[in-house]
C-alpha cells in the first residue's frame, strides 16, 4: 500500500498554530547631567533586563564614585523589599564619550532598576540624589551646580532632588523642584506620577535697591574700617574710585604703611550684587567644597606668592578644578608682595584682566571660567622696601632693584587702572573718612552707572561701550589729547583713563567727564 500513515501527533491540517508574540522589551530613560569644568551637560540614563547571566554593569565612561553606585543602589533597593530578576541588568549613561562623575546619579539608577517592569516616558524629568544604605535620599555638592548651569543654559524646569538640598536650590528660580527623603517614595511618585512641586518663599538677608524694576544687594557689615588706616588720604582716595568702578588697582609703598590694611578693607565698600551674580559666587562656593550663605558680599581671595600656576588658575591632573581666579569672580583677587609670584603666573595674569575668562586646556577636554575680577596688588619699591623711607637707608643695589621691578612686564601693568605710590606713615596721620562713608559713596556711582543703562560696571566697560558711556567736556578732551601726545599713551591706557575718569565723575555728581575729573584719572597713572 502507497498510503501513508501519521503518528497522530500532528494538528490537523486546517488548523493554525499559535506563534506566542515577542514582547517588546522595556527600556526606561531618565535625565541627569555631570559637569565639565564648571558648565553642566545632559546625561541621558537608560536600563535594559536582557537574558543571560545574572549581572549589573554601568557602562558610558563612568568613574569610580558612579560604578560604585552599584552597591549602594543594591543594598537600598534589598533594604526596600524589592527582589532582582535573575537578568542582566546593563545602564548606559549617554553620550558615552562624555566623562562622568557624582555621587548623584544614584536615584536615577536604582529607579531604573526598581520600575523595569513598568514602561514609562517622563521628558524633561531630571533625578538627582545619593543613596544611603537603606534608602534615604541624601544631596551632593554637585547639585547647587549643575542644576544652576542648567537653568542657565536652558535646560531643565522640573527635577526630582533630596528634600535636605531644598534649602539651597529653592535659590534658584525657575525650576519646578519635586523634593524626596526616601527611595520607596520616589517609586510611588513615579508609578503614580503625583509631581507636587515643593514651593518654599526664600529671600536674601541683606539690604536692597531697586533700579529700572530689577533689585541689587549690598550688606552693611564693616568688619574692619577705613578709618584705622591713619594718613594714606590719596591710596583711601584711589580705593574708593576702584571699588566703586570695579577697577583693577596698584599700591606701592614701604613695609607697614597701609597697603595690605586697604586691600583687606575694599571688600566691605564694593558695589551691590544682582542674584545671578549671587548665585554664580555660591556655585564657585559649592565646587570649592565650601557651603555658601547666600550674604551680598563678593568674595576676596589672596592666594601666597609661593601657589602653583594650577591653584590660580586651576587645572590638574584629571578633571580639571577651578582656581583662585575663578572662585574671585564678580570680587576681588589680591597678589600681596606681586613681584614674588612667578612669571608665568604673573603674564598669564593677562588673560583675565583682558578677557574677563581663564581657559585651560588638557588633553582630553578644553575648559573655560569665568574670571570677571577686581585685581588688588601690592609691592614694596624695592627687595629691603626702604627706597622711599625718609627715615631708613635702602640697602639694594640697582641692579636689584631694577630686577625687582621688572618683574612685571608692560602689558602686564598696561592692563591695572589705578597706581598709587603710598606715603612713609607719619606720627600725626589720623583716620579721616570711614568704610560707612565709602561705600554710601560706591553705592551712589553704582546707581548712576545703572541708571544710564550700564550692564558692566565702569571698570569692566567693553571699547563699543566706552565710547557711548565715557563721554568727555570739550576742556576734558583737550586735556586728555594733551596727555596722549606728552606720554605717548596707549590704546588701552586712554580706555583706562577715560573709564577712571566715568567713575570719578559719578561720584563727583558729573553728567560728563569734566576737566576735573580728567585729571585726577591722569593723576593715577603709573610713571614709567
Amino acid at each position: 500500500m502507497n498510503a501513508k500513515t501519521h503518528s497522530g501527533n500532528l494538528p490537523p491540517q486546517n488548523q493554525k498554530i499559535k506563534v506566542k508574540e515577542k514582547q517588546p522589551a522595556i527600556v526606561n530613560r531618565l535625565a541627569c547631567a555631570t559637569l565639565e569644568g564648571v558648565n553642566a551637560k545632559v546625561i541621558e540614563v537608560e536600563a535594559t533586563f536582557t537574558k543571560g547571566l545574572p549581572g549589573f554593569s554601568v557602562v558610558g565612561l563612568a568613574s569610580n564614585d558612579i560604578q560604585e553606585a552599584k552597591e549602594r543602589v543594591k543594598s537600598a533597593l534589598l533594604t526596600n523589599d524589592f527582589v532582582f530578576p535573575p537578568l542582566k541588568i546593563t545602564i548606559n549613561l549617554s553620550p558615552s564619550d562624555i566623562k562622568k562623575n557624582g555621587t548623584h546619579f544614584d536615584l536615577s539608577l536604582a529607579l531604573l532598576v526598581a520600575l523595569n517592569k513598568n514602561a514609562f516616558t517622563e521628558e524633561g524629568l531630571f533625578v538627582f540624589g545619593e543613596l544611603g544604605l537603606d534608602g534615604r535620599v541624601k544631596s551632593s555638592t554637585l547639585l547647587f551646580p549643575l542644576i544652576l548651569s542648567l537653568k542657565e543654559q536652558g535646560l531643565i524646569r522640573r527635577a526630582i532632588v533630596p528634600l535636605e538640598a531644598i534649602k539651597h536650590l529653592s535659590h534658584i528660580s525657575g525650576v519646578d523642584f519635586i523634593a524626596v527623603e526616601t527611595l520607596s517614595e520616589t517609586i510611588q511618585l513615579l508609578k503614580k506620577k503625583e509631581f507636587k512641586a515643593h514651593t518654599k518663599q526664600f529671600s536674601y538677608e541683606a539690604r536692597s535697591l531697586e533700579i529700572s524694576g530689577k533689585p541689587y544687594y549690598y550688606e552693611e557689615s564693616f568688619e574692619s574700617d577705613f578709618a584705622e588706616v591713619k594718613g594714606q588720604l590719596i591710596a583711601k582716595r584711589a580705593a574708593m574710585i576702584a571699588a566703586a568702578g570695579m577697577h583693577n588697582f596698584f599700591m606701592e609703598g614701604n613695609p607697614g604703611c597701609g597697603k595690605s590694611m586697604i586691600a583687606k578693607r575694599l571688600k566691605d565698600i564694593l558695589p551691590p550684587l544682582y542674584e545671578e551674580e549671587l548665585l554664580s559666587i555660591a556655585k564657585h562656593q559649592f565646587l570649592d567644597g565650601q557651603t555658601p550663605d547666600f550674604k551680598a558680599i563678593r568674595p576676596m581671595r589672596s592666594p601666597h606668592h609661593t601657589a602653583t600656576s594650577a591653584s590660580i588658575f586651576g587645572g590638574g591632573s584629571g578633571q580639571a578644578k577651578i582656581g583662585e581666579v575663578a572662585l574671585a569672580n564678580y570680587g576681588i583677587l589680591f597678589f600681596d608682595e606681586i613681584p614674588h609670584f612667578s612669571k608665568n603666573v604673573l603674564e598669564a595674569m593677562r588673560e583675565p584682566l583682558q578677557d574677563k575668562k581663564v581657559h585651560i586646556a588638557r588633553v582630553n577636554a578644553k575648559i573655560e571660567y569665568q574670571a570677571d575680577i577686581m585685581f588688588v596688588a601690592a609691592q614694596n619699591p624695592c627687595p629691603c622696601g626702604n627706597l622711599l623711607s625718609k627715615t631708613k637707608a635702602c640697602r639694594c643695589s640697582e641692579v636689584e632693584i631694577k630686577r625687582y621691578q621688572n618683574k612685571l612686564s608692560d602689558p602686564f601693568l598696561d592692563r591695572i587702572d589705578l597706581f598709587v605710590v603710598m606715603q612713609e606713615v607719619n606720627i600725626d596721620d589720623k583716620g579721616d573718612i570711614s568704610s560707612e562713608a565709602m561705600h554710601k559713596a560706591v553705592i551712589s556711582a553704582f546707581i548712576k552707572q545703572k541708571e544710564r543703562g550700564q550692564e558692566r560696571l565702569n571698570g569692566k566697560l567693553a571699547e563699543n561701550e566706552i565710547e557711548h558711556y565715557c563721554l568727555l567736556t570739550v576742556d576734558a578732551d583737550k586735556i586728555l589729547e594733551g596727555a596722549i601726545a606728552r606720554f605717548g599713551l596707549s590704546h588701552r591706557s586712554i580706555a583706562s583713563v577715560k573709564k577712571v575718569g566715568r567713575t570719578i565723575a559719578d561720584i563727583n555728581g558729573h553728567e560728563k567727564i569734566e576737566k576735573k575729573d580728567i585729571l585726577e584719572a591722569l593723576s593715577y597713572r603709573r610713571r614709567k
